[in-house]
């Protein structure tokens, strides 16, 4: 089985990525869903109360119910990059962004996630909050079980 793997991809990213047996379409159809979020989501944090499209596109905004330390909040996102079926990325109220990129050989998928956060509004608060650290592991948990889903 394939481990999670971290990936340098420059100061204040976080990027990990993972190889999963299934193809690219099928998963990027389910991140390209944000009703479907909550499922995938291995940080605990994404719940399942979504606003917004069945599919994103190009601009498409969408809210989700989010909960961290126990503190039930709601995000409002909007699409800034959308390659159907290769990569899609969102930008987070505070300015960072979390990319999904998929890359499929051999009905196999390298499915690669990232946080970054060059873009925030405050990437001091969010290094001294630890949420590089704290989205790492979020990320790695999320690659894994998409990985294990599909074994």
């Amino acid at each position: 089985m394939d481990e999670v793997r971290k990936v340098d991809t420059g100061a204040r990213t976080v990027t990990r990525q993972v190889v999963v047996d299934a193809p690219a379409a099928e998963l990027f159809a389910m991140l390209a869903n944000p009703h479907r979020h909550s499922e995938v989501d291995g940080s605990g944090t994404v719940q399942r109360g979504v606003r917004g499209p069945e599919r994103l596109s190009q601009g498409a905004e969408f809210s989700v119910a989010m909960k961290m330390y126990g503190l039930p909040y709601r995000i409002k996102s909007h699409v800034t990059r959308f390659e159907d079926g290769r990569l899609i990325e969102w930008r987070h109220p505070a300015g960072h962004h979390w990319r999904w990129t998929f890359d499929e050989a051999d009905g196999r998928t390298t499915v690669t996630e990232t946080f970054d956060y060059n873009g925030s509004r405050s990437p001091k608060v969010l290094e001294l909050l630890k949420m590089p650290a704290l989205n790492a592991k979020g990320i790695s948990a999320t690659l894994a079980g998409l990985r294990d889903r599909y074994a």
